[in-house]
């Protein structure tokens, strides 16, 4: 019995140093299978963002090691996430691709693609505005806290004052990075600084129990049940978040509002990422990185300025039909947005009308699109309104995916800074690209996929992803959502908002266009209100090539799907294109259309 019991002491010792060894292999070398690879570089990104697994929620909650942290902002860490780019491309490119099966290769592809152009960009590395007027930290971080940082149990909400904390230290971190942007020539458009300093000081202007990271923070704690938590410990948590948000938070923007108060005399200019340092090479890549293809500056100002001939026509014919018929497109839709019968009301009951109107659109459209979908996204969407400390520089409306666990749905934020800035017309086309059948169906698809590698859920590629959402734009209206000739006026005017970007900005990118110049050449074709072509203009300064994406990426899918077409004849089946389409997570376009190739070669 004794050597019995000696010899399983020996296996389960063995056994023990080589689960160690193929553990320390993996971690530190060439993993042995792909697979393990893929899972390898997904951690390693993962554990290093706090804020990504808060969004993501897909650990137990006895796994929560992250939630009293935030990310880390600092240069150092910049190179850090650079060189696991570098380094996880090199090891990938180390496997057999000819050894995979079909889904193997696809995510292949698809990682090389996504770190291989990464890689590419390592000349620009810091030239991007990290504070800006559209996305920057200084309201993505209270943002994230407001919508992401659940609070439904007592060590929540400590996590939740342990992040608020945090502030300070990751805008000295944030500084730090502006300071070695500035040094390199990297500083911001004008306009850019002087809207965030109106921003930020805005941020700290009320008393701290006023502030939204108070006010939402009170919110959560009244939702969890008297019975898990007493009144004495809600006022002790409550102090010490207010506390801290005067300790804290406010201090840590009133750092950071010294820098670019500082930073203003030096941005005299509101100019493209033509002057940057080697700006023309810089936005030949941000085209290849965001469009997920080899077209050249020129070449998408070029398809620009057909698509805004071609879409102009078509608004013209409905624009006639209406009686107007002298002026530009814009100014004809703009005469027609105005109008009193086109808005609702800019008071707190006519904006609640507004989103309850959003979430009858998403209610309707997600009823009726049996014909076209097999595969629907388990998760729900709503529609909420963009918080008011964000909504005066936010986009009309974006979409937020839902958790991972199910916790948090999908949500459709809609911009109330004006109601009226968004017509009645334009609305269901908003409602379409953003919730139904856009976003909503196609990351939460992703989200769901079972038997890929995690980072196929999760990878974005902008081209496919907003080109998706413009492509349901056009699908909803084939399959009769928009009957009214103005629904289809305002899915035109979106669509010729697309095509003007590509002309709009290449402009500034590539051919040294003013802020002016583009903002008069969308109000002559759009029909957009001045405050949201302003808005939309002043992106397009601050994230080169990524407006670019939606209509590059529509027009892909549609080209694929008139190929399928062309190809199959009375065997093309819509619903089966469009699973081919959302059944792989995000691709680049060049990887998509091998999979609609391969879907028609079997369909023969």
């Amino acid at each position: 019995m004794k050597r019995v019991f000696k010899w399983l002491a020996v296996a389960l010792a063995t056994l023990v140093l080589v689960i160690a060894a193929l553990v320390a292999h993996t971690v530190y070398f060439k993993p042995l299978k792909l697979n393990w690879f893929y899972t390898k570089v997904f951690a390693a990104f993962a554990i290093d963002s706090p804020e990504m697994l808060s969004s993501l929620r897909i650990l137990p909650s006895w796994a929560d090691f992250y939630s009293a942290k935030l990310d880390d902002a600092s240069p150092a860490h910049e190179q850090k996430v650079f060189s696991l780019f570098k380094d996880s491309l090199a090891t990938l490119n180390q496997y057999d691709r000819a050894q995979l099966d079909r889904e193997g290769q696809l995510s292949y592809d698809t990682l090389d693609f996504y770190l291989r152009i990464q890689v590419e960009g390592e000349p620009y590395l810091r030239h991007d505005f990290p504070v800006n007027q559209m996305f920057g930290v200084q309201s993505a971080l209270p943002d994230f806290m407001v919508q992401v940082h659940q609070v439904t149990n007592k060590a929540e909400a400590e996590s939740y004052i342990a992040r608020l904390k945090l502030f300070p230290a990751k805008f000295t971190q944030l500084t730090e990075g502006l300071r070695l942007r500035e040094s390199r020539g990297v500083i911001p458009p004008r306009f850019t600084v002087e809207k965030v300093l109106k921003q930020m000081n805005g941020m700290i202007a009320s008393a701290p129990e006023q502030h939204p990271l108070s006010i939402t923070f009170k919110e959560k704690l009244d939702k969890i049940p008297a019975a898990e938590m007493d009144s004495e410990t809600r006022t002790r948590l409550m102090a010490a978040a207010n506390a801290t948000i005067k300790g804290h938070v406010y201090p840590a923007y009133r750092g950071l509002i010294s820098y670019f108060a500082a930073l203003l005399p030096k941005a005299k200019e509101n100019n493209g990422a033509w002057s940057l340092p080697n700006g023309d090479a810089y936005y030949a890549w941000c085209v290849r990185m965001h469009t997920t293809t080899d077209m050249t500056p020129q070449q998408v100002h070029e398809l620009g300025l057909a698509e805004v001939a071609r879409v102009s026509a078509e608004m013209d014919t409905i624009l006639k039909a209406q009686g107007l018929s002298e002026g530009s497109i814009g100014v004809r839709v703009q005469k027609l947005a105005q109008s009193p019968e086109q808005q609702y009301a800019n008071t707190p009951e006519g904006k609640q009308a507004m989103l309850a109107q959003y979430q009858a659109i998403l209610d309707e459209v997600n009823k009726g699109l049996g014909s076209a979908f097999d595969i629907r996204p388990k998760l729900g969407v709503k529609v909420e309104q963009v918080p008011p400390s964000s909504e005066a520089t936010a986009p009309g409306a974006y979409y937020m995916p839902g958790a991972f666990d199910g916790t948090r749905p999908g949500v459709f934020y809609a911009n109330m800074r004006n109601p009226g800035d968004t017509p009645k017309f334009a609305m269901r086309t908003l409602a379409y690209h953003e919730g139904i059948p856009g976003h909503h169906f196609q990351v939460t698809i992703a989200q769901e996929m079972q038997g890929v590698p995690f980072f196929r859920r999760v990878l974005p590629f902008t081209a496919y992803q907003e080109g998706w959402a413009l492509y349901a734009e056009r699908l909803a209206y084939e399959m009769g959502f928009q009957k009214e000739p103005l629904d289809n006026l305002g899915r035109l005017r979106d669509e010729m908002m697309r095509a003007t970007r590509l002309v709009v900005d290449s402009g500034i990118h590539y051919k040294h266009w003013t802020r002016e110049q583009a903002i008069a050449y969308m109000m002559d074709n759009t029909g957009m209100a001045e405050g949201d072509v302003t808005a939309e203009v002043e992106r397009y300064f601050v994230a080169p090539g990524q407006a670019l994406a939606y209509k590059v990426g529509m027009l892909k899918i549609l080209a694929l799907r008139e190929h399928a077409k062309q190809q199959l004849g009375d065997k093309f089946d819509l619903k089966q294109f469009h699973n081919e389409v959302l059944s792989h997570g995000a691709l680049p376009l060049s990887v998509l259309e091998r999979v609609i190739n391969d879907w028609i070669a079997k369909r023969k």
